[in-house]
């Protein structure tokens, strides 16, 4: 089995060394020389793209990931490499998006009926790159992926800086989804493919943010950090966007299709997982 993974970053580096237990080969694309040799060290082949010529490793993949995401050009993988990727004969193709295509529903639930209704250019740009990778009929399988935390990612940094902020807005939810977690549900698909496929990746439990950051600072004995109000907050154009949109995601269809167990069911279990990580406990 051959994983050709374009912009093997955080998530699909999370999938890898389930697939090489099992013996697969893994080409993960990077656009440097010193992240090829860095993701040469975790066991796998990488390239340098775009200037590396992919035409082989297309065509030999049983299995392509697409990670990279639009630009205003349009996706970038279909944007150079078109017509390879639409002649290629892969047994899975997987395209990582975001829970950013639904738009704002006010708090509301939705599922992979929901219509798509971005509110940013970024969920524009997303849902445009999903219509242009089912256009092509590759078994594609499309998992819309809420914010993603993990090692290395988390809010224990900022709490124990002092810069974390607790930015209030009224019925304000997000969902959040383990790294773990995404390539548990990407491993599944892999292993029960259904082509067409679209999943929500997600916990069970959407949250105000303000909550998210109060339950680092309580698991760290820090004290809370200030609660500020998202109508006057200083805040970057790209992260006042982030709360432009409000909704609770379903994870039902991960549970029913693909028999999906959550490692960290919710952001309690796994700051609480990251925290151990991180002090050895």
């Amino acid at each position: 089995m051959r994983l050709l993974s374009f912009g093997h970053g955080y998530s699909a580096q999370a999938l890898t060394p389930n697939l090489l237990a099992q013996g697969w080969s893994i080409t993960g694309t990077t656009r440097t020389a010193a992240k090829a040799d860095a993701l040469r060290a975790t066991g796998i082949d990488a390239v340098v793209w775009p200037d590396a010529e992919m035409s082989e490793l297309i065509s030999s993949a049983t299995h392509i990931l697409i990670s990279a995401g639009p630009n205003e050009n349009g996706d970038p993988v279909l944007a150079h490499l078109r017509d390879q990727i639409a002649a290629a004969k892969p047994d899975w193709v997987g395209y990582l998006s975001t829970t950013g295509v639904y738009g704002d529903h006010g708090g509301a639930w939705v599922d992979e009926t929901t219509p798509l209704t971005p509110a940013t250019k970024r969920g524009q740009m997303r849902v445009a790159a999903e219509a242009d990778w089912q256009s092509l009929g590759l078994p594609l399988h499309i998992f819309r992926l809420a914010g993603i935390y993990g090692p290395g990612r988390g809010p224990f940094a900022k709490v124990r800086a002092g810069t974390a902020r607790r930015i209030i807005k009224k019925n304000q939810v997000f969902s959040r989804i383990h790294v773990e977690d995404i390539a548990q549900v990407l491993a599944a698909s892999i292993a029960q493919p259904n082509a067409g496929a679209i999943y929500n990746l997600c916990d069970n439990d959407p949250a105000p943010p303000e909550d998210v950051i109060a339950h680092a600072a309580e698991l760290l004995g820090a004290p809370m950090p200030p609660a500020m109000d998202y109508e006057t907050a200083d805040m970057t154009p790209m992260a006042r966007s982030f709360y432009s949109e409000s909704k609770k995601v379903s994870n039902e269809r991960i549970k029913s299709e693909l028999g999906v167990v959550l490692k960290y069911p919710d952001y309690r279990t796994g700051l609480a997982d990251l925290l151990a990580r991180e002090t050895g406990a």
